[in-house]
């Protein structure tokens, strides 16, 4: 049982990806496959006059700030445009894949953050109307009544707050959450580049192996969104999850090789 989240940024292979899985489908590999969506995102805002705003963390991780409208421009992209392309490529290669996004049957279940605390110029300050949240529960039990039905699950990172609300959650973190429920052995996260670069954008620098007790240690050399992958590679391996694998998803056989530990591969 396996996990793969892969990155919604420019340059990622989605018909490699879904040759892969389908091959590993047709196997009888029980697979949840998440995605990002942040590339279409950011093209549907500067389409529609509203474009994307990113923010920084005090502690360094840098975010998308997302009020009422950007959340509307990311359910339609990610939760719609990109969840159906990936379920319209898998389809057509033979795997009953079924599109939602963790908003439906409260699959991600989460607590609204309606103000956060961001650095700009030098200085902490707070922006309110946020439709961010954080993971609290997973709903486990409908994820495996898919999966026991032949299904791969296909999951946008949208969660569902106490109150109904939607919420845009990192894709990261959502599939380590999701890994920790279902108590996958591997959980893979795919992206543009060929794992954690030491010299970042310098390919030849990747750094093969971590061991789990120093990750802590490989933050300060992760550059923009590799710090929540890695962020999000802690959450899993604390909680159960056998290993992480950092892979790229530019590559045909892009699972294959990832689970055959080529990436940045954390246990």
């Amino acid at each position: 049982m396996d996990v793969i989240k892969v990155g919604g940024s420019a340059g990622n292979n989605y018909d490699a990806l879904c040759d892969d899985l389908a091959a590993r489908y047709r196997d009888g590999a029980r697979t949840v496959l998440v995605h990002g969506g942040s590339d279409e995102t950011n093209r549907l805002g500067e389409a529609t006059g509203h474009p994307p705003r990113f923010v920084t963390s005090p502690s360094g991780y840098s975010s998308r700030y997302t009020d009422r409208r950007t959340l509307e421009l990311f359910m339609m992209a990610a939760g719609g445009l990109v969840n159906k392309r990936l379920v319209e490529r898998l389809q057509g290669r033979g795997v009953n894949a079924v599109g939602l996004s963790g908003l439906d049957g409260r699959l991600l279940e989460g607590k609204r953050k309606a103000t956060i605390r961001v650095v700009e110029d030098g200085r902490q300050k707070l922006l309110r109307d946020d439709w961010t949240g954080t993971i609290e529960r997973v709903n486990e039990q409908l994820l495996r009544t898919l999966l026991d039905a032949g299904y791969l699950p296909v999951v946008a990172p949208l969660a569902c707050s106490e109150a109904g609300e939607a919420l845009n959650v990192d894709g990261d973190r959502a599939a380590a959450a999701i890994a920790a429920a279902l108590g996958a052995d591997t959980l893979l996260l795919l992206s543009n580049v060929p794992g954690l670069l030491r010299s970042f954008p310098d390919e030849s620098s990747l750094i093969a192996h971590i061991p789990r007790a120093e990750l802590e240690a490989y933050l300060p050399v992760a550059e923009g969104r590799m710090k929540k992958k890695l962020l999000g590679a802690q959450e899993a391996l604390t909680r159960g999850v056998g290993r992480v694998v950092l892979g790229d998803a530019r590559r045909p056989g892009c699972v294959t090789t990832a689970l055959a530990g080529q990436g940045t591969v954390i246990d």
